[in-house]
C-alpha cells in the first residue's frame, strides 16, 4: 500500500512545476505534460518515489542513525522544524552553516561552546560580570541557539540529507556529495536531479506540498523508531532471561552434586558397616 496517494498530491499542488522558460531538461523523465507554459509533473511518478524515500529512511531511522533535514526557504521552515522534531531528527531552517558537513569538528565546537555558556550561567559564573559583558554573552548565545540549536545532540555525521529545493541548498548538496552522504530532496522541475540519491518531484514552492510529502516520509520514520523500541525491548527481555535460565541449571547441577554425595556416603557407612562386622 502506497504511503501517499494521487488524489492527496494532487490536492495539495504537487505536480504544478516552472515556466517553461525556466525548467531543466533534467527533469523530463518526471514531466507529464506541459500547460499554459507550465510544466506538469506526473504524480503517478512521485507516489512511486515517494514509497521508495519513505522506505529507505525508515530503514535508516530503524537502524538508530540520523537523518538532518535542510530547509531555508520561508514557506518551508515551520513545517520541516515541526515534522523533523516529531521524530526526534535535527534539522537546518536557518542560513546554511557553510562546511557543516565537511568541516562539522569546528560545527561541534560551536554546539560545545553553547552549552559551556548555559553551564556557566547556571552555576553563577556570570553573575560577577558587567552588564555589558552578559549582554554579549547572552547575544552570542542566542545566535547560536538560532543557527545551531537545532543541531545540538547531532554529535556525528548524519547518516542521510533531506532537502527542500537542491536549487537553495545547493552547498549542502555539494557537501554531503562530497562526503557520501546519501541526498533525499524535493525535486522542482526547474532542478537538477543528478546529485541527489532519492528523488521525489514534486513543487517545493507550496506549502502543502511540502507537507504531504514529509508527512508521508516522517511517518516512515515514525514506523522505523517504533519497529527498534520494540526489537530493543524484545532484546532486553530475553538478556533478563538468559540469567535466569543459567541460575536454573546451577541450582539443578547443586541438587545433583548433593544427591550423588548423599549416595556416596551411604556407600561409605554401608562400607564401614561391613568392615566393623569383619
Amino acid at each position: 500500500m502506497s504511503r501517499v496517494n494521487f488524489d492527496t498530491l494532487l490536492e495539495a499542488g504537487c505536480h504544478f512545476g516552472h515556466l517553461k522558460r525556466k525548467w531543466n531538461p533534467a527533469m523530463a523523465p518526471y514531466i507529464f505534460m506541459e500547460r499554459n507554459g507550465i510544466h506538469i509533473i506526473d504524480l503517478n511518478k512521485t507516489v512511486a518515489k515517494v514509497d521508495e524515500a519513505a522506505e529507505a529512511l525508515k530503514q535508516i531511522a530503524k537502524s538508530g542513525k540520523k537523518v538532518l533535514f535542510v530547509a531555508t526557504k520561508k514557506q518551508a521552515k515551520q513545517v520541516v522544524a515541526e515534522k523533523a522534531a516529531s521524530v526526534n531528527m535535527p534539522y537546518v531552517i536557518e542560513r546554511w552553516p557553510g562546511g557543516m558537513l565537511t568541516n562539522f569538528p569546528t560545527i561541534r565546537k560551536a554546539v560545545k561552546k553553547m552549552a559551556t555558556i548555559d553551564k556557566l550561567t547556571n552555576d553563577g559564573t556570570y553573575s560577577n560580570l558587567s552588564k555589558r559583558e552578559i549582554l554579549q554573552i547572552s547575544r552570542q548565545r542566542a545566535k547560536l541557539e538560532k543557527n545551531l540549536g537545532s543541531i545540538a545532540d547531532l554529535t556525528r555525521l548524519p547518516s542521510a540529507l533531506f532537502v527542500i529545493d537542491v536549487l537553495k541548498e545547493n552547498i549542502a548538496v555539494r557537501e554531503a556529495n562530497r562526503l557520501g552522504i546519501p541526498v533525499f530532496a524535493i525535486v522542482d522541475t526547474n532542478s537538477d536531479p543528478s546529485n541527489v540519491d532519492f528523488v521525489i518531484p514534486a513543487n517545493d514552492d507550496a506549502t502543502k506540498s511540502i507537507e504531504v510529502i514529509l508527512d508521508a516520509c516522517c511517518g516512515a520514520m515514525a514506523e522505523g523508531l517504533e519497529e527498534r523500541k520494540a526489537e530493543k525491548v524484545d532484546m532486553e527481555a530475553a538478556g533478563e532471561n538468559a540469567p535466569k535460565a543459567a541460575k536454573k541449571k546451577t541450582t539443578k547441577a547443586r541438587m545433583d552434586k548433593a544427591e550423588e554425595d548423599a549416595i556416596n556416603a551411604s556407600k561409605a557407612a554401608a562400607f564401614m558397616g561391613k568392615d566393623e562386622e569383619a
